[in-house]
Parts: structure tokens; sequence; C-alpha cells
């Protein structure tokens, strides 16, 4: 691990010789990135692993961690929705779900639209009727015992009004998962020998419902495109790219059909090779994975393809090959998908060249008017937000070569200003912030985001808030670092020592690009300010009761029936209460009575 001087990790490799590897970062002719990197670094660590497998694992690892700059960046290039099924829960429910994946439940796709997986849902439903309501209109018909519309137009078996047990239910469910693992077979075959049994018994309405929900088995099998000759589960994985970014495309194979797909977008910070590059996002795709196939099917084999196997294997339980075809069915399919990673690359490259292009334009012409030393790659925006003298606060927004960094945002509570005070609240929030800038920098211990220094400060405001804002800097140590102010009214712009405002042109990039910031720090605040005034209103007199819990907070309200009857209570009334004698109803009543 190379880390810098404040001790965050830049970049995590492994290596079977570290008196080899390590000494390649000190030669002449660097890749520009590379040498970025060791200009930063300012100690190497390293950690002694027993084999390559368990290196492996701890690469991958530290880079989730860490998320080290210098490593290469996956991101979907969109959140691609899973159909799934809660088997964590006593009685399972099917729903379209994205994001964040829960232990113990079954995840099928990803499906690339999320109307496709609603469709084939609402298809299996009429043959595989299984929960898919929320816990809310669970526990609405269970409580009262009439069960919803679903239950009526048979998409539910009804599991809770107990029209099955839940060992019914789970059969039930069982039978979906195995459909929608490629078991189609036995499913087709038992819903046509119950459906000509109905027939020969004259049973003609049952047979035609027999009827209808076979067809809706076949047309969700039909959607399943059969992509390989024999029932395999294989991932396809496809790249292209160039020295800057590379597209990544993964078609998921089960049972030889191809029931998902998903796409990835990489920054490529590291000088990888393509095998290399194969490899990394291998460990990436699988770190988290636990539907790992037996077959692994990429364009070219990566270097460390060896171990990568036998960290698959491991991982699976049984073994996992990874293997680049050159000729047949396999090779076919891995073409076209290689071919649609090829797609995704030429339309993001598109993208990316024409945002980049205006990001940069409107950072050097910000440059240029503010008369800055360099681009502000990293601009920080802060901005107050009051309902009068309460519930003040404040808000710091991030932006990083021109693009909001969300996770970097901050929200303020001011404590102490006493009434409106909107110069001397924004001296609070810059000084909360540079005191921690101050600390983290010379704490070598620290990972905050705190310690990053801004290229840019923009505060909300006149030059009033423009002068304390540069006051506190000065009082906690930093200089340096730009400060300008924009004024809402005239979109006026004030820099330090001028006493005219700067002049930037309406309509211009880099006057756009401060608007966005400045607005986006107000709607940050706005929202940090409706929580706290949302909170506040809600909150009763019983909330601010010391020594009372929630148990007899609610012993309370439903003894009296609101927090203002309890408020009018004697000592006697409150005493009644079950849980609440004599002493505890004199505190309730003396709080009460003296609580603003």
């Amino acid at each position: 691990m190379f880390r810098d001087q404040q001790n965050r990790v830049l970049y995590v490799g492994k290596a079977k010789s570290l008196k080899h590897r390590v000494p390649n970062y000190f030669t002449s002719g660097l890749h520009p990135r590379t040498a970025s990197m060791v200009s930063e670094a300012s100690q190497v660590e390293w950690i002694v692993t027993s084999n390559e497998v368990e290196a492996l694992q701890l690469e991958v690892t530290l880079i989730k961690e860490e998320g080290p700059r210098f490593n290469v960046r996956y991101r979907d290039d969109k959140s691609y929705p899973y159909l799934t099924v809660t088997l964590s829960e006593q009685v399972p429910r099917a729903m379209v779900v994205r994001g964040r994946k829960r232990k113990g439940d079954r995840y099928f796709g990803p499906y690339a639209h999320a109307y496709a997986i609603r469709e084939t849902l609402d298809l299996l439903l009429r043959v595989f009727p299984l929960r898919s309501c929320s816990k809310g209109v669970f526990d609405r018909a269970k409580a009262s015992g009439r069960p919803c519309l679903l239950y009526d137009i048979g998409r539910c078996s009804g599991p809770c009004v107990g029209a099955v047990s839940v060992s019914e239910h789970l059969d039930i469910v069982q039978r979906f998962c195995d459909f929608m693992d490629g078991k189609h077979e036995s499913v087709l075959k038992d819903l046509g020998t119950r459906m000509h049994a109905a027939s020969a018994e004259l049973e003609f309405e049952q047979a035609a419902r027999l009827r209808d929900q076979l067809g809706s088995v076949r047309r969700v099998i039909e959607r399943q495109q059969m992509v390989a000759p024999k029932r395999e589960d294989i991932d396809v994985i496809g790249e292209s790219g160039d020295e800057l970014e590379a597209a990544f495309q993964v078609f998921f194979v089960r049972a030889g059909r191809m029931v998902g797909r998903k796409g990835f977008l990489v920054d490529r910070v590291e000088a990888l090779s393509d095998p290399e590059l194969i490899g990394a996002f291998l460990g990436s795709l699988y770190a988290d994975s636990d539907e790992i196939p037996k077959e692994v099917l990429v364009p070219v084999l990566p270097d460390s393809h060896e171990v990568l196997s036998d960290w698959l294997t491991l991982k699976r339980g049984s073994r996992v090959q990874i293997r680049a075809p050159e000729r047949g069915a396999k090779r076919r399919l891995l073409e076209t998908v290689v071919a649609n990673a090829a797609e995704a690359f030429n339309q993001s490259r598109l993208k990316r060249a024409s945002d980049f292009d205006a990001r940069s334009r409107a950072l050097t012409a910000l440059q240029e008017h503010l008369d800055l030393p360099e681009a502000p790659l990293r601009i920080e925006c802060f901005d107050i937000s009051n309902l009068g003298p309460t519930e003040v606060v404040g808000s710091m927004v991030v932006f990083e070569d021109g693009l909001p960094k969300r996770s970097d945002y901050r929200k303020f509570k001011v404590r102490g200003v006493a009434g409106q005070d909107d110069f001397a609240s924004m001296g609070e929030v810059v000084h909360r912030r540079f005191s921690r800038f101050v600390e983290e920098r010379t704490t070598s211990s620290s990972k905050s985001k705190f310690a990053y220094q801004p290229g840019l400060v923009v505060v909300d405001g006149g030059k009033g808030q423009l002068n304390r804002a540069i006051e506190v800097m000065s009082e906690v140590g930093v200089v340096g670092i730009p400060v300008v102010s924009i004024a809402k009214r005239l979109e006026e712009v004030f820099v330090p020592g001028e006493s005219e405002p700067r002049v930037i042109p309406r309509g211009s990039e880099a006057l756009y690009l401060l608007q966005r910031v400045r607005d986006e720090a107000h709607r940050f605040a706005i929202g940090y300010q409706r929580q706290r005034r949302t909170k506040t209103m809600t909150e009763s007199v019983l909330d601010r009761l010391s020594g009372i819990g929630p148990a007899r907070r609610m012993a309370l309200l439903k003894h009296f029936g609101s927090a203002k009857k309890v408020a009018e209570a004697t000592v006697e009334e409150i005493s009644h209460v079950p849980g609440i004698g004599v002493s505890l109803a004199e505190m309730i009543y003396e709080q009460i009575r003296t609580t603003p």
C-alpha cells in the first residue's frame, strides 16, 4: 500500500516479490499516472500472506475499504433491477429491487429494464401465487382477517389469512425459485398433465385456467433467450476501451438461457494492460457476489487467471473455470458481448467528451475571471438557512471537476450564535470546517475528507459574509485558498480587496458553474433546515421529560389520549397511570410546568 502524508491509501497492489516489484516505481519513463502517484506517496506499507489466493482476497478487500485514488474504479452505468424472493422472512415475498443486496434472499437478474421484470413477475404470479405485498399490507390483512385484492384476482395464495399454511406457501416459493433457476420442464409437464386431467373430467373452467397458466409460463420462457447449446451456468464478460476509459458488459447465462445483463464503466487511473484490467475487474465483480457460475468467459485470459480461478472456487465451493474460447458457440456468444461493450464504450465516450469539454471550459473560464493560480478542481460552497432566530443551519457542498461530490457534503447545526445573524453563523460554519482541515492535515492517522484542500471557497452572500469567512480562515491559520462570495439578487461576485463586484458575463459557463454550486448549497441547507423544523414541530412536551422512557410515555398517552391532557392533569391523576407511582407523578408534574 502506497500512502500519502495524511496516511491515506493511494494505491493497493500485490506481488510475489516486493524486492522486484517496488523498485519499478522509482525508475525513469513511468506512466504519467504512476509518476503522479509516486510523487504524492510518502511511505510504502506491506502485509505478508501465505499464498497468492489469500493475497488476491486481501487486495480486493483493501481496495473496497480504502477506495484508493490510483486503483482502477468501476461504476455501474445504471442501477439495474433484480427480481428478489425474500427467503430471510418467515413468509417470503417476491418483489423488484435495486441497490444493495440483503443476506439470505434470492436474487434473479439483473434485468435491463424494470418494466420487463414486472411483466415477468405478473405472468408468474398467475402460476406461482406467492406473496408480493408490502409488510404493511400483509400485517393489516393478517390483523383484520381480510385478504387484499391480489388474493381475489388469483395473484396470491393468501398466507396472511391462513388460506394456505406457511409450509404450503414455502412450497410455492420453492417451485417459483426452481423455475427462475431454469427448471422449466417439470412445471410445463405438471401444468399440461393437470390441464388434460381437468378436461377429461369435464371441468372445463379449471382446464381453461390451467391452459392460461401454461401460456403465461411459455411466454416467460420465450423471453429468456436461449444462448448456450447446453444447460450451463456461465458469465460472459466483454470489454472495450482506450487508455482513459473502458466499458465492460456482463451477460448472465443460467441453464443455457440469458437471465440478465449488467454494464460497468471504468476510469483507467492505473496503467494496466487488457489482461491485467480484466483480472482486476473479475476481482471487483465477484468480491461480494454469492452467484458464481461454473464457468466465466473472457476475451483474453488474465495474467493471474489460475489464482482467480482458485479464489472463485473457494467462494463457490466447487470448481470454477476462467476461459477465453477461440471457436464454437461460446466464442460467438463472447463476440456478441464484446460488441455490446464496444457500443456502450462509444456512447460513453461521446457523452464523456461533451461533458468533459464543457466542464473544462467552465473551470478554465472561472480561473481567468477570478485570477486564480490554477483551475479550481475542487470547489466548496457554504450557505446559511434559518427561519427567524430558530433552527439556524449551514451547509457545505463540494464540486470536483465541475460535478457534485455528494459523499463530501456536510450539514452544520449552528450552536454558538444567538438569534438571526448571518455573518456570525457563516463564521461559525467556516471556522468548524477549516478547524477540522487544520486538524486533519496535521494528524497523519486520519482519513477524513475534511483534509482535502479546496481550490476555491464560495460563500453565499455579499461582502459581509465574504469578509467574515476570510477572517475566520486566517484565525485558524489557513492562508492561500481563494475565497469569493456570490450574492443572489444581482448574481454579483465579490473578490477580497475589491470594493466593486467582479464582472462575469451573463450566460458564461463560469457564472453558470458558480450559480450551480451556490444553488446546490442553498438547496442542501434548506432541506436540512426543513428537516430540523419538522422534527421540532412533531416533538411534544413528553419527549423533553427526563427519566421517562418510551414505554411510560406511551402509557401516559394511552391513558390520557394526548400530550395536552397530560399537561393539564393533576399529580393524583398522573399517579393512576400503570407503572407510574406518586413520586414519579410529582416529578412529571413539575417538569411539565417548567419545561418550555
